[in-house]
């Protein structure tokens, strides 16, 4: 994938400068800074406690950070829990999904932001109709509505929860481990939600352990270390290679690979 057109050109979605946190004295996350256009996706990889995590929950409002700033559109963000992150229309997508299996697609859109009639009862039918029309646009092919999500595939399942993000006004989105256990034709499904999703001007923080995900994925990879950034690339510069050795010894790659 490449970078909506002109997306570098715009003012950051998200800067985050000189981020450190700290867990009893072990520095888990040391003076790291990245950032997210508008209609672009950033992989951050690294291997388990790498410090990707802790990085991107305080983005997410889960961690405070000990130092550092985070921007939204140029201005200074305060994000003290999720409610905050929220209000700066950041949404988290886990990599359980936090979806009501029992409940169909529509339930699960407004789980605890329920459409009611004038006269206070639940409007299945208007959250059917407004899940249908979000579908529409995200995943056309989506037709199981009624049906409980555990019914649903593991890509229609991303689809209901990238739909709940999208319809409450999500612009920056994280998404961890988005293609865990999916197998090709569910992964590609993913990829075309995301796809629509940069055309809208969405920028995704993806955050991931399979590095041919990120290729395929991605426009640019920002690979952590012991907590520490090691760089940040442009995938259409590097090699599956160029990646694995920048997780594994901790070196950025020579050359214009470094964005």
């Amino acid at each position: 994938m490449t970078s909506a057109p002109g997306a570098l050109m715009d003012p950051p979605l998200v800067e985050m400068r000189n981020i450190s946190v700290s867990f009893g004295g072990i520095k888990a996350v040391d003076d790291v800074s990245i950032d997210l256009y508008p209609g672009e996706v950033v992989g951050l990889l690294g291997h388990n406690g790498a410090g990707k995590t802790t990085l991107i929950k305080v983005l997410s409002g889960a961690y405070q950070r000990d130092a550092g700033q985070i921007f939204i559109n140029g201005e200074e963000a305060h994000i003290a829990n999720p409610r905050d992150a929220r209000g700066y229309n950041i949404e988290t997508i886990y990599q359980t999904l936090a979806l009501a299996d029992n409940l169909d697609a529509a339930s699960n859109l407004f789980l605890g932001r329920e459409l009611v009639t004038s006269f206070g009862l639940v409007d299945d039918s208007a959250m059917e109709a407004e899940t249908r029309k979000i579908m529409a646009r995200l995943n056309p092919n989506f037709e199981k509505f009624a049906n409980p999500v555990s019914a649903l595939s593991g890509g229609q399942r991303q689809s209901v929860a990238i739909a709940r993000a999208v319809y409450f006004n999500a612009r920056i989105l994280i998404m961890d481990e988005p293609t865990a256990a999916l197998g090709p034709h569910e992964t590609q499904m993913v990829a075309e939600l995301i796809s629509q999703l940069k055309s809208e001007g969405i920028g995704i923080f993806l955050i991931s352990h399979d590095i041919h995900d990120v290729m395929q994925l991605c426009d640019r990879a920002s690979v952590m270390k012991n907590g520490h950034l090691v760089g940040s690339v442009r995938i259409e510069h590097v090699s599956d290679d160029d990646l694995l050795s920048m997780i594994i010894l901790g070196k950025p790659p020579a050359g214009p690979a470094r964005s």
